[in-house]
């Protein structure tokens, strides 16, 4: 019975209640941003909708880390536009399935521990960035139908009705947390709305969500070459993407959970959802941090609320969406700001005495680019990028040579510190060969020598050393690095014997 429950992520002590409402508010959450994303993409809503609902089935019911929510996404909208215009919504349908089984493929072939590359500055940007598009794509809802800013009347009816909706999410938990706030203040603000005829928009303003359940169609596009070349470029970069913001997300969860998630599971989760996204009527998509936090903030913490929040989803479309259509967009974009505000990491600002400028450069660019530019992937990617290169810049620095010459003329280089690609030139520069004595000995124990490069630059070094005819022996190399030293054997002499057991560049995990 253990079993079961683990695979929901249940135990004894699951609220039910929570759980269930939990879902209730996430599953109201999910209707405006499906319906938006469906149409930045130049789709129809309920492509958006069925999505949302597919997406958040599936990996609830199989993804590695209960209470996060999937569904349709910005990010994956942005990378279909194009597509969608030139070609049409069934080269989309194709796609997402594309996408999905890349996904499944990164899962099975265990890829989601790459997310461990991902330094904390650049999830701090990222988050911060999309604090500022959640916060930003709010502001939509104070325009007119014709573009321009709302005014007189309209407005201050809008704001008043967000206003209250962020007071009662603020307030409510400090006097109570039976019922989650969220949901509390959708339903108030929505029977103010009805109860006094108040003039507002509405989600049916937005666009109609009332359809049937997800039909089951299979990709009306020609099989060849042509084709799957077409589709291949969108499909791994969504694919991408989504297993970027997904894995992001799941961290984000784990540290407010003070649980961990199981980031390979997601993956091949993330990917069968898509691929039932695709043969179901849906345009894909992956999780979303958004309504992740409004679930998690809630209380739930199974499996439970997010497979309630995808069946309610359904619900609505196929029996409730008259009445969800006349829910007030001011209740949803006073939640969804509270999401913003919850979702920035305030403490982020508190380090910028503290921490190295570089890591404050990385987190800022992460954060500009995710806001700006709408494009996580890239974000996360320039940061890993620009990360690296500061890493390197700095350990190739690190690298140091303690030398002395002992009783029997011999000299001694103790190196310290890392040899790879970067530390090559300060390595080289630590040898005075023309002046040295006829037998140097290189010693490696506080040292590691790391990659091809640093290889290359042992190799040049003995080199230089048997030219003037000395010679040279190096010490403390481990099996790996004697092994590629092997074409070498001529004029290095390793001493085995004080050789320590660490391994080279080899990834066990």
């Amino acid at each position: 019975m253990k079993k079961y429950l683990d695979l929901f992520g249940l135990t004894k002590h699951v609220d039910y209640k929570t759980e269930v409402l939990a879902g209730l508010t996430v599953s109201m959450a999910l209707i405006p941003e499906a319906v938006a994303f469906a149409m930045i993409a130049g789709l129809s809503p309920l492509t958006g909708l069925y999505a949302a609902f597919m997406m958040g089935l599936i990996t609830s019911i199989l993804g590695g880390r209960p209470g996060m929510i999937s569904g349709a996404t910005g990010a994956v909208a942005v990378i279909l536009v194009a597509l969608a215009q030139s070609h049409g919504v069934e080269y989309i349908f194709a796609t997402v399935v594309l996408a999905g089984l890349i996904q499944l493929l990164a899962g099975v072939l265990k890829l989601g521990k790459l997310m461990r590359l991902v330094p904390h500055p650049v999830i701090f940007g990222f988050v911060n960035g999309l604090a500022i598009i959640i916060f930003m794509s709010q502001l939509d809802q104070f325009k007119t139908a014709s573009g321009s800013w709302m005014s007189g009347e309209p407005l201050f009816t809008l704001l008043g009705l967000v206003a209250l909706t962020m007071l009662i999410i603020w307030g409510l938990p400090k006097l109570s947390k039976a019922i989650p706030a969220s949901l509390v203040a959708i339903l108030s603000v929505f029977a103010i709305v009805v109860a006094f005829g108040i003039e507002t928009k509405t989600v049916g303003d937005i666009a109609s969500i009332s359809g049937g359940f997800p039909p089951f169609h299979i990709p009306q596009i020609p099989i060849n070459m042509e084709t799957f070349l077409l589709i291949l470029p969108y499909a791994a970069i969504m694919a991408g993407v989504g297993l970027i913001e997904s894995l992001l997300t799941l961290n984000i969860i784990d540290e407010i959970t003070e649980t961990r998630g199981r980031g390979n599971k997601e993956a091949a989760a993330q990917g069968v959802a898509n691929i039932l996204s695709g043969f179901f009527s849906g345009m894909g998509g992956c999780a979303m941090i958004g309504q992740s936090l409004i679930n998690v903030s809630s209380g739930a913490r199974t499996r439970i609320s997010g497979i309630v929040a995808a069946i309610m989803l359904l619900v609505f479309i196929m029996f409730g969406a008259g009445l969800i259509e006349m829910m007030p967009m001011a209740a949803l974009t006073g939640l969804m700001i509270m999401v913003a505000i919850g979702t920035f990491e305030w403490a982020s600002l508190r380090t910028f005495n503290r921490m190295p400028i570089s890591d404050i450069f990385v987190m800022v660019m992460v954060t500009l680019v995710t806001a700006v530019l709408h494009n996580l992937a890239l974000a996360v990617i320039v940061g890993v990028i620009i990360a690296a290169l500061v890493f390197a810049w700095e350990n190739s620095k690190r690298i140091r040579a303690r030398k002395r010459i002992d009783d029997q003329g011999v000299k001694h280089y103790e190196i310290y510190g890392p040899l790879f690609f970067g530390s090559i030139s300060v390595f080289n520069s630590k040898f005075d060969v023309l002046n040295d004595p006829d037998e140097v000995i290189i010693d490696f124990k506080e040292s590691r020598v790391v990659d091809m490069s640093a290889i290359e630059a042992l190799n040049k070094i003995t080199e230089r050393y048997q030219k003037v005819g000395k010679t040279v022996h190096l010490k403390h190399l481990s099996k790996d690095c004697r092994r590629l030293l092997s074409n070498a054997d001529a004029i290095i002499d390793v001493n085995v014997l004080e050789d320590p057991t660490y391994k080279l560049v080899v990834d066990k995990v």
